[in-house]
């Protein structure tokens, strides 16, 4: 299957099938995309907004879609508020979001046995608000390993401004446990970043993914703020889930795409990791990695330790307003399907920028397992 490029003029709808849509001049953009698939076989996709007019603050508000006919059309089903940063994953028949209420607000879980219609209200510690205080994340995997499910986080109490605050930690809780009770959670010790790290270039660490490693480890695989890009954080979990540990002069590995949000999945039948990310083509490199999103790659590794881009799916030669990232997305047999924050052009003249998206795509990934490596 030849790789799928946006190649388009001021005129053209954006690759994919549009979920929703909202122009810059709202002051509202596009955020945080998610994507479930129901036992039915439906799907549900989410996102949030931010931006000045977004109340991301105070009291953010997400959107939940769903699809019957595998994507080709979305209806909106619930808005929920406040919620910020969540994931969709289903487990034993409900679907749930797990999240933020808002940014840098509590952690909250919610649910709904409904297709994501209604929801759960975390009211309390019995009802889904699972931590206090100030916590960040993004659609990250929900992995269930070992009797357990595993979803990475960040706090932001370390001080001082972007990334400075962000520490790493796992959550995790057994698998039959009422989800909705904090009890049912056990945290890691939190790990902050260390300025030195890097020659000093390192300026976050944030957006982790709960990965099994092949030796049946967990761990947290992060996406790493330096000016180059092209690198993943590596902190070791316990088998019991409290302790976090990282080495820096092991912890860093070369992963495509690194300074931007990725997501992991293992694949049984290929025996392969399998993640989207915006890597970053030697033509667009330049001094900010973070910055640069017009390119969107599937990539392979057999150990989640050595990464090699398999194909570009989604393309666009301008990497100042077109973009698509912080792609969430699932295994649907032979398919990979994709929920993707897409900033491209419109009629109200296109994204604010790369980063302020404007609409929230919906992308298949044909026979997936068959695409030739190819950039």
């Amino acid at each position: 299957m030849a790789a799928i490029f946006a190649l388009a003029s001021a005129a053209a709808a954006p690759p994919g099938v549009v979920i929703d849509h909202c122009p810059q001049t709202t002051g509202q953009y596009i955020g945080s995309p998610s994507i479930a698939i129901l036992p039915d076989g439906r799907y549900v996709a989410s996102h949030d907004f931010f931006g000045p007019n977004s109340g991301q603050r105070t009291g953010a508000l997400s959107r939940v879609f769903q699809s019957r006919d595998r994507g080709k059309t979305w209806r909106m089903v619930s808005e929920v508020q406040p919620a910020f940063w969540s994931t969709l994953f289903v487990h034993k028949g409900a679907l749930y979001m797990i999240g933020t209420t808002y940014e840098y607000g509590n952690a909250v879980i919610r649910r709904s046995t409904d297709g994501g219609a209604t929801w759960t209200t975390p009211a309390d510690e019995k009802t889904g608000l699972l931590l206090r205080g100030q916590f960040h994340c993004a659609p990250q995997p929900v992995t269930i390993h070992d009797g357990r499910l595993w979803r990475a986080m960040e706090d932001a109490e370390a001080g001082g401004g972007w990334g400075d605050r962000f520490r790493a930690f796992m959550m995790s809780a057994p698998v039959d446990a009422d989800l909705l009770d904090a009890a049912s959670w056990t945290s890691s010790n939190h790990l902050g970043r260390d300025a030195s790290w890097l020659d000093g270039k390192f300026r976050a660490w944030l957006e982790g993914n709960a990965v099994v490693l092949p030796d049946g480890s967990v761990v947290d695989m992060l996406r790493v703020d330096v000016p180059q890009g092209g690198l993943a954080a590596v902190i070791r979990i316990s088998a019991d889930g409290k302790t976090a540990t990282f080495d820096p002069a092991t912890g860093f590995i070369p992963f495509p795409g690194g300074a931007k949000k990725f997501v992991i999945r293992y694949d049984a039948k290929s025996r392969l990791y399998w993640a989207l990310s915006n890597y970053v083509p030697e033509k667009h490199k330049g001094p900010r990695a973070a910055s640069i999103r017009n390119t969107l790659a599937l990539m392979t590794s057999p150990d989640a330790m050595h990464w090699t881009v398999r194909s570009t799916i989604l393309y666009h030669p301008d990497t100042e307003k077109h973009g698509f990232q912080y792609p969430d997305w699932q295994f649907d047999g032979k398919d990979i399907v994709a929920a993707v924050r897409t900033a491209f052009d419109d009629e109200a003249g296109g994204a604010h920028n790369a980063h302020d998206a404007n609409f929230l795509t919906f992308h298949r990934i044909k026979n997936f397992r068959k695409l030739a490596s190819k950039r």
